[in-house]
């Protein structure tokens, strides 16, 4: 009997999950950690949203398998959500599937194309399951940059020269995770004439889609006329409307490319709890000030951030979206590398941010700081850091 499993020989441990593991502890023995790590939202959803699920669940009805696909009425309100956020139009029936939550969607979509020897281009440094859901399923990955520069494209083209086999699928994700870097329309007509040009599929991650600052909206690759041909979506309830847990997401666009991930989810589940999948609609439905309070609220914590940690010593940048800034270690101690960072930071100024290296080679020399407390943790933990910074320095 061997003990050599393929897959899991391919997976190397979990960067993210170690960190995790050491916050778990220190809070077991009693110690206040103040978690900037991970990328869960601190607020609950919106009351008509745990109202509708507590009305549905009462119902004797409700607790039979769902469909994998996503209840109708699902569907439709994420298709009418497309219509009025980006103008794109969309056929709930056929170019819409509900996930659970964006990293499900992306996993199976990940099996429903790819083989053993596929190549997949994708970004580095990314969120794992840009990466690694093509590696669970036997694909090989050729990193791209996250910067959307012309060493993005120079780094397309040379993969399409001098890959073989060709790649056949390309993953972005804008606003990135970890980088909080964002893209314009302009950006994605390039993307998606090349696309067309090299027979390329394009899978777009747009989980944070709401997470925008400064009055600059986020863009769907959808919008460019003719992306359905080559191109789907996916989108998440997690961060906008603090549903993270309830794990609700979306993939929309292509229809051969949702067929195959339908087929694949017809085999892997039944879909979400249908109250979830109820209240989801109701989220979507409802009241929108919900979305623009996070916002605002999300916007807020990003400048308390900035300001706070540059005056503790540790100079950050202001993400334009997303729950994260991408920080460079601080100066002095870039030779500790992004782990072990991490790790005397949780250790000493109990402080937990995420080590830049789990997202990829391109990570290391970076960690990515979640905006998931409020103000005066926040200011709470720039004091500690700068009381860190200080001592190592002595």
């Amino acid at each position: 009997m061997s003990d050599e499993f393929y897959r899991i020989k391919r997976m190397p441990p979990y960067v993210i999950a170690e960190v995790n593991a050491m916050r778990h502890a220190a809070r077991q023995a009693g110690r206040d950690i103040i978690d900037l790590g991970m990328g869960n939202p601190d607020q609950p959803p919106p009351q008509h949203v745990i109202d509708k699920l507590c009305e549905v669940a009462a119902k004797p009805t409700a607790h039979g398998y769902s469909q994998s696909k996503g209840i109708p009425g699902l569907r439709r309100a994420q298709a009418n959500y497309y219509q009025r956020r980006f103008g794109v139009e969309l056929d709930p029936n056929s170019e819409v599937v509900v996930t659970m939550g964006s990293k499900e969607g992306l996993s199976s979509m990940a099996t429903a194309i790819s083989a053993p020897g596929d190549v997949i281009l994708a970004p580095s440094p990314a969120y794992p399951i840009h990466t690694y859901g093509f590696i669970i399923a036997g694909a090989t990955i050729r990193s791209v940059p996250t910067t959307p520069d012309e060493r993005y494209w120079k780094a397309l083209e040379n993969a399409m020269a001098y890959t073989v086999p060709r790649p056949t699928v390309l993953v972005v994700n804008y606003p990135s995770n970890p980088t909080a870097e964002t893209v314009d329309l302009a950006f994605y007509e390039r993307l998606v004439d090349w696309a067309r040009e090299n027979k390329v599929w394009v899978l777009s991650d747009l989980a944070y889609s709401e997470l925008y600052y400064d009055g600059k909206p986020t863009r769907s690759i959808l919008e460019v006329p003719g992306a359905k041909d080559v191109a789907v979506e996916f989108t998440s309830m997690s961060k906008t409307f603090s549903m993270a847990g309830w794990r609700i997401g979306f993939c929309v666009g292509n229809q051969q490319l949702i067929a195959a991930l339908t087929r694949v989810k017809s085999y892997l589940d039944y879909g979400a709890f249908t109250p979830i999948q109820a209240a989801a609609c109701a989220a979507l439905n409802g009241p929108q000030d919900v979305v623009e309070q996070n916002r605002l609220r999300y916007q807020h914590r990003r400048d308390v951030m900035v300001e706070s940690f540059t005056r503790a010593g540790w100079p950050i940048p202001s993400p334009p979206a997303s729950m994260f800034t991408w920080a460079k270690l601080p100066p002095g101690f870039e030779h500790m590398g992004s782990l072990e960072f991490s790790k005397q930071l949780l250790q000493h100024a109990e402080v937990a941010v995420a080590a830049g290296v789990g997202f990829g080679e391109e990570g290391e020399g970076y960690v990515r700081i979640a905006m998931v407390e409020n103000e005066q943790r926040i200011r709470q933990a720039a004091r500690n850091v700068k009381k860190f910074l200080t001592e190592h320095a002595r």
